[in-house]
């Protein structure tokens, strides 16, 4: 925007000075580029979908952890009783080696989640150039229904319809007005 009085060129423009030349240094110039390309790395649907797998996984892993630590046997049940038997250091090996196996499959599944539900949404986000609720039920639809797609028909029927409520709720708090 110029203002009457304003040589051409140097309305506001960052990096400019009031003759309209570049003030910015290489190193600004550079910085600016990196902050671009990261910018536009982040708007696409292949990064995002790979950032939201590896966080769900690192979720996961850590929510599988917690879960599996939570679990344990008492010694007055019969699988209790045949490791409270065991030495302690057995024990102690059993014990992480389970919560391993765990942390790794609940990992596994929240990636999963998130990297279908992720790109789908980008990738519908594209389609309509709309960024709306629709945009959510419907991919949480689609992660829904091809999560429960190998149980059969019904089960994908009923994850699509659970995954796109939840999806809903989300978005809908999500998209509410601070006050």
């Amino acid at each position: 925007m110029n203002f009457p009085g304003m040589p051409p060129g140097a309305g506001g423009r960052p990096g400019t000075d009031v003759s309209g030349a570049d003030s910015m240094s290489a190193e600004d110039r550079q910085q600016q580029m990196m902050i671009k390309g990261m910018q536009a790395m982040m708007e696409s649907c292949p990064a995002k979908t790979v950032m939201a797998g590896g966080m769900g996984f690192a979720l996961g892993g850590a929510f599988g952890l917690f879960m599996s630590s939570m679990n344990y046997d008492t010694p007055l049940s019969p699988q209790g009783q045949q490791i409270s038997s065991l030495p302690m250091r057995e024990q102690l090996r059993r014990g992480f080696k389970d919560m391993g196996t765990r942390s790794y499959s609940s990992a596994k599944n929240f990636a999963l989640v998130g990297a279908i539900f992720s790109g789908t949404e980008c990738c519908i986000e594209g389609y309509r150039a709309k960024n709306d609720l629709t945009n959510g039920i419907a991919a949480g639809c689609i992660t829904g229904g091809a999560l429960g797609a190998r149980a059969g028909p019904q089960a994908a029927a009923v994850g699509c319809a659970g995954f796109a409520a939840f999806s809903a709720a989300i978005d809908y708090y999500m998209r509410m007005p601070s006050e």
